[in-house]
């Protein structure tokens, strides 16, 4: 559920939006997915053509960052290019991530950009928007992640908590970002 003031926002950046490249930051469980889906129903609504991807395609527990290079490669320089572009989303199974099947995406003007670390320092100056939720307490945060992701996750989602809070801190991804909530 998206707040009023938030809901609003979105309705303003819908209308500023119409190409380019969109990141919405934020630690785990600030409602990221939630405000992207809504995001992309207003543009499309408005006949904007975008594109979602979420970096819990490429993240697993022991790569919470590090994939970047692959997102780069697989999305980032087709869409550049004005290309359609292919990539291999982690699935899990068992607790394990793997790569799956290849997902083909059509090239579309306008390429969103939705997860912890998506507005990373190093593809800041690409940005045409930096969007930043802060989505409560680290506690109201974990709750929701764990009510998401289930209690058995609760250990490895208290780790990434602290990994991303390092994060945010030497990134100071923030600091370049609008905030939302």
């Amino acid at each position: 559920m998206i707040d009023s003031t938030v809901d609003a926002r979105l309705d303003r950046l819908a209308a500023e939006m119409e190409t380019g490249i969109v990141a919405i930051d934020g630690p785990s469980g600030a409602g990221k997915s939630t405000v992207a889906d809504a995001l992309v129903d207003r543009l499309r609504e408005r006949g904007i053509g975008v594109q979602l991807i979420r970096t819990d395609d490429f993240a697993t527990w022991d790569n919470p960052v590090a994939w970047w290079p692959e997102l780069e490669t697989d999305v980032l320089q087709a869409f550049i290019r004005r290309h359609d572009y292919r990539y291999r989303p982690m699935v899990w199974r068992d607790g394990v991530p793997e790569p799956g099947r290849p997902v083909w995406l059509r090239w579309e003007p306008l390429l969103i950009i939705e997860g912890v670390s998506s507005a990373r320092r190093r593809i800041a100056p690409r940005l045409s928007h930096s969007l930043w939720l802060d989505g409560g307490t680290a506690a109201e945060r974990l709750e929701r992640s764990v009510a998401r992701d289930g209690e058995e996750s609760r250990p490895m989602l208290e780790r990434w908590q602290r990994f991303e809070r390092g994060w945010f801190a030497v990134d100071r991804t923030r600091d370049r970002c609008r905030v939302l909530d």
